[in-house]
């Protein structure tokens, strides 16, 4: 598919800039597009193109990738009158891997497929280290053989990529990795204080406890931030609570109890309204502190 494919990407942020490095790196034309241009800059020296607007790039592309904030976003870039479906060519591949409502993956491939487009939901897990080493689990929903067309492209920005079903499975999956996650890191943090508190070297600790039945992601990446006092965002505060938020209401649909997740979102927004909605998740540590 390389040769005449021209990928067009949108939001070049934490991770979004690393996983467009990596298509640049493999070889894919590409144009960019983010809304403060100096963002992008790094990619533009690399290679990229720039497009001024969402619908200039939608004319040149016939892939395109999102990697946005929210769903709002998502909303107007794919369904407004200056967004890619009104302007883009039948033909094209969307991919929407900002993490979104199942709903609205479900409504943009339906509107897509009236223009003879195709899109596809996948959402990613990893983080910026899984961004950066191309590393992400990218989970994929819509029509499976949209899916197999750009599944190469996938390949290039993460090695577990994995098709999960019609539109809006990508999500569904990725609200099931977020509700892990919630409940996950308040166990890994409330370990490494309680480490602390009973006088023990918190580096020795995780020595120990990663790589047995404790062992997880977030224990392994995440703590060790924690230890330094690294607050720096791999993953904003602020998106997790988006995504949460989302999680939670997908599973009142279902008439399903989640305290875990309720709970975990709970202590994140009052880490929020202290002012560390920029911060990376790892800064639930300060909740405790």
């Amino acid at each position: 598919m390389k040769e005449n494919t021209i990928i067009g990407f949108i939001g070049t942020g934490v991770m979004g800039k690393s996983m467009a490095h990596h298509l640049l790196k493999a070889g894919y034309e590409l144009y960019v597009y983010t809304r403060t241009k100096e963002k992008a800059e790094e990619l533009l020296n690399q290679g990229a193109k720039w497009a001024d607007t969402p619908k200039e790039l939608a004319q040149h592309a016939n892939v395109i990738i999102t990697m946005i904030g929210y769903p709002k976003d998502v909303e107007d870039i794919y369904l407004g009158e200056q967004g890619l479906i009104v302007n883009g060519k039948p033909g094209t591949y969307m991919i929407d891997m900002t993490t979104s409502t199942p709903s609205l993956a479900e409504r943009i491939a339906s509107e897509a497929k009236k223009k003879g487009m195709a899109a596809l939901d996948a959402p990613v897990s990893g983080g910026d280290i899984g961004a950066r080493d191309a590393k992400l689990a990218i989970m994929v929903g819509g029509e499976e053989e949209d899916f197999k067309a750009v599944q190469p492209i996938l390949e290039v920005m993460g090695n577990n990529v994995v098709y999960q079903g019609k539109a809006g499975s990508g999500q569904h999956t990725k609200m099931c990795n977020q509700i892990t996650i919630a409940s996950t890191m308040i166990g890994v943090t409330e370990a490494i204080v309680y480490a602390k508190k009973a006088g023990l070297d918190p580096d020795r600790v995780l020595q120990s406890i990663s790589t047995g039945a404790a062992s997880s992601w977030s224990l392994t990446n995440l703590v060790p931030r924690m230890v330094k006092e690294d607050f720096e965002p791999g993953f904003y505060i602020k998106h997790f609570i988006k995504d949460m938020t989302i999680a939670l209401e997908e599973a009142d649909k279902m008439g399903m109890d989640t305290p875990g997740l309720a709970l975990s979102k709970s202590l994140y927004v009052q880490l929020a309204e202290a002012g560390e909605e920029n911060s990376g998740t790892q800064a639930l540590y300060k909740y405790y502190k």
